[in-house]
Parts: structure tokens; sequence; C-alpha cells
């Protein structure tokens, strides 16, 4: 008999978590493990993919940790993981770890695991303290890098044998080189230079806008698109108008047509502060993008710096720039380090994440 195993999440929308565990969710070898879904706010693009395929879908109406909905929360968890056999909770987000973890531990589930997706360096420190607590409740931490493994290790004291690396995993049929057009707003551009990423401080876009500002005087064709939504929105635009580079950037809101945004994009610009295993740049290497990344969590263990794309320091426009002029300069070495990024990336792919996480479910026992 299939294992009953319930993956759970804050929400199912958009969101690389939330895309992770969708994708987990429908590739369970369904002979081993029976899948089911937990969230506090099933709307969402992802509910709608697990439902259509007969995913169960429940929800436990967490509002808020502060109110009582806390506790009927993990009463109709409890009541779901009983009536349904639950063996395994697996939580993918920092809320779902800090609510699911406790409450899967006292309902008696045979295996508990979290996932630590973000460097933890991102949360508050209030937050990180439950975190820790749920670090001895679980019986593994899966981690999208070994950087952020690392970090589990170093930091916060988890023993290197609870923790287990599953890198996520791309659509390598939709994320090709095949059918790099330019989009409209970008046709006639020499070269274009673009980032896809949701509009944060921590994301260091305005390293980009500067580093771009260095090296757009030497092409009056060079463009750079930055697709995205999300609070910066606003500032970066005017930061842009500063820089005298307003009428060179193209902003497109945040869009499913991704895939066609990146084909038309020659370089991609990861500058990111903090990154775990970034999504947006594993698509972008996929589409034939030439990578260049902030030296940062698990951006090095996807571009090997000379080899398949470029690294930079964080936060340093000067060595982002001094990279993104020899990558125009040298058309050649650009389209090498482009090639070579779409071959490495073709081992990240959905298949082979799900079979890396079935994995890991069995090395626990539940099968």
């Amino acid at each position: 008999m299939p294992v009953p195993v319930l993956l759970l999440a804050r929400q199912l929308d958009y969101g690389g978590s939330e895309r992770q565990l969708t994708v987990t969710a429908l590739g369970l070898d369904r002979s081993l493990f029976e899948p089911h879904v937990g969230c506090f706010h099933p709307e969402g693009v992802f509910g709608g993919q697990l439902r259509a395929a007969g995913i169960p879908v429940a929800q436990f109406p967490v509002r808020s940790f502060r109110n009582q909905s806390v506790l009927a929360g993990a009463l109709a968890m409890r009541k779901y993981i009983k009536e349904n056999g639950i063996r395994l909770v697996h939580t993918f987000d920092v809320p779902l770890n800090v609510f699911g973890v406790p409450v899967a531990h006292t309902a008696g589930v045979h295996r508990v695991i979290s996932s630590q997706r973000a460097q933890r360096s991102l949360t508050g420190r209030g937050m990180r303290t439950l975190l820790r607590a749920t670090d001895r409740l679980v019986d593994g931490i899966v981690t999208n890098c070994e950087a952020v493994r690392q970090e589990l290790i170093e930091q916060d004291g988890v023993r290197a044998d609870k923790i287990h690396v599953c890198r996520n995993g791309i659509d390598t049929a939709k994320y090709t080189p095949s059918g790099r057009v330019r989009p409209d707003p970008l046709a006639d551009a020499s070269v274009v230079i673009g980032t896809v990423s949701v509009l944060r401080r921590e994301k260091g876009l305005q390293t980009l806008l500067d580093a771009f500002a260095s090296v757009s005087a030497s092409d009056p064709r060079l463009r750079l698109v930055i697709v995205g939504s999300g609070p910066m929105r606003d500032e970066l635009r005017q930061r842009a108008e500063a820089l005298g580079i307003a009428s060179r950037c193209w902003f497109e809101a945040a869009t499913t047509q991704v895939a066609t945004w990146l084909r038309g994009i020659d370089i991609f610009v990861l500058p990111s502060l903090h990154e775990a295993l970034s999504n947006s740049l594993m698509e972008a290497m996929a589409c034939g993008c030439c990578p260049v990344a902030s030296n940062v969590g698990g951006n090095p263990e996807l571009v090997r710096d000379g080899h398949n794309g470029l690294l930079f320091q964080k936060g340093d426009a000067g060595d982002l720039a001094a990279g993104l002029q020899l990558l125009l300069a040298r058309q050649e070495v650009r389209l090498q380090y482009a090639s070579a990024a779409a071959e490495s990336i073709t081992r990240y792919s959905i298949p082979a994440m799900v079979s890396r996480m079935q994995e890991i479910y069995r090395s626990l026992g539940v099968v």
C-alpha cells in the first residue's frame, strides 16, 4: 500500500517553495506514496493544479500566530493526520516549519521533516529561535543547496547527518535555449542585460542599475530589462532616472511568460545580497543566457567562475561592471559561457529532484 504523506506550505500561489512542493506532490511515485497537501491559504494556481491531478488539498485555517486560529488550525491538522493515516509530514517553508512540525510531532506522525530553502540570516531573531526549536523535533531537514546546509551546521548547531540536500528542479522542457527571440520592447537592442526577480532589497538590484550605468556609454543600443514586481519597483525606476539610463531600461511586471523574456536576454545578472539556490538563475541558464551572479549562497554551486559564467562580489557595482564589460567586448566568451551554462543545468530537472526527494523519504524508513 502507498504511504500517505502530507506536504505543507503557507499558500499555494506563485513562489519558489510552493512550486517545489507542487512538483514534488505531482511527481511522487504513486505506487510508493500517496501525496496530500495542506496549507493556510488554498487559493492559487498551484492549488488548482494539485486538485486537477486528484491530490487532496486541505486547509488549516490559521490567520495569525497571535490569535486563536492557531489552535483551530492545529486541531484541524491533527484530525486530518489521524483520519488519513499520514505517516510522513514534510513542511516546505518557515511558517509551516514553525506551525506544522510541532503539530505533527504531537500527533505521533512516524516521520517529520522540515525544509530550509533560504539563508536563515534573512529570518528575524524570534522566528529563528522557533526554527531552532523545530530542528530538534524533526527527523530530517531538507536544504536546496550546500551553502544552506553549511549555515545550519555552523550557525545553528544542526547535526550534519540530519541534513539532506535536494537541489531545486526546473522544467527543462519549458526552459530551453531554442527559439531565442527578443520581445518587442527589446527588438532594437544590440545586447540585452537582464534579470528576473522579486523587487526586494536583498536582491541587490541597485547594484545592477549602477553597473549598467557604468557600461552603457559604450553602446547606445545596449538595453537593461528587469522582470518582476515588488516593493522596490518605484525606487528602482527613480534610481534609473537619476542615473540617466531610464530610456534604456525596461521594467516588466511579474509574468507567467518568464521563459519568453529569458530567451530575449543575452546576459542574465543575479546581484543578490543573500541567496540559496535561485530558480531564476537556473531557468536563465537553461534558456541559454550567459550568467553573472554574486558570489553568495548557492550561486557558486551553479555558476563556476570562468567556466560557465562569471561571479562578482556582492554589492560591488564596479566588480559587476568589469565582468559585464568583458562579456560585451568578447562575444565569443559570452556565447561559450551561455552554452556551457545551458549544458550544466540539464541535470537539475524536475524528475531528478523528485527522485532525490523520494530517496530522502525512503532513507527515513517510511517505505
